[in-house]
């Protein structure tokens, strides 16, 4: 396993990489893992490289809607240096793969250093406060069809493949919608010929049409995470 998949940390200048080196450890991150709980102080941050992880906001009666998705390019537990150390959303695997984490307390203590990590995280922290505005947007406003286009995206984006293995209850979870709903977008979607889907794997056949067929939340997350993370996204 190569640290520097995930790229804000291979965008960490040469100083602070040899420093961070020695306490990444390794984690496996298999799908359904909760990596912290809403309210819970966290231990760890974690950087994925393979993975993919959703943050999801969870009502009183359990039910939840994902408000934003982390993976190779980003950071889990950023609300341990905005100052709150614990934060309302739930982190769960979506995708599994494999992950670095690093220990809080070494993660403040860079951050707190208020160098080049302090604004590389802070870059990060606003290209994915747009992600979450913009998934509220879109859930309002745009059609489950849309949604699923933009989730898919997102997805693809963070992966490296074109197969994405997941159930449409756990999409359905991750959208706040009924499985029902899911299950008819989806066959939206493979009748015009831009994914299929069978037994939990979606393979997008024509990704083009399908950002065509997306609204334009999805390439307005894309172009905020470019511009302010620019050394890092190579796509």
């Amino acid at each position: 396993m190569d640290p520097q998949k995930n790229l804000l940390l291979s965008a960490l200048p040469d100083a602070e990489w040899a420093h961070w080196l020695p306490h990444l450890e390794a984690v496996d991150m298999p799908l359904g893992k909760v990596l912290y709980e809403s309210g819970v102080t966290l231990s760890h941050v974690y950087f994925p490289t393979t993975a993919i992880v959703s943050l999801l906001y969870v009502m009183e009666d359990g039910a939840s809607a994902e408000i934003a998705v982390v993976g190779q390019e980003g950071i889990v537990g950023i609300s341990l240096f905005m100052g709150g150390e614990s934060t309302p959303s739930r982190a769960v695997v979506q995708s599994a793969g494999q992950a670095f984490r690093l220990e809080a307390k070494l993660m403040m203590q860079e951050f707190n250093r208020a160098g080049p990590v302090l604004h590389l995280l802070l870059r990060y922290t606003q290209a994915l406060i747009t992600q979450m505005a913009q998934t509220a947007v879109c859930n309002r406003h745009h059609s489950l069809d849309q949604q699923l286009c933009r989730w898919l995206l997102l997805s693809l984006d963070r992966l490296h493949s074109a197969e994405i293995v997941m159930t449409q209850e756990l999409i359905a979870n991750m959208l706040g919608v009924r499985r029902e709903g899911v299950t008819e977008a989806a066959g939206h979607l493979q009748k015009a010929g831009l994914i299929r889907y069978r037994r939990g794997h979606i393979t997008v056949l024509d990704r083009t049409r399908l950002e065509e067929r997306a609204c334009e939340c999805y390439a307005v997350v894309k172009k905020e995470y470019d511009r302010l993370l620019p050394d890092t996204m190579a796509s």
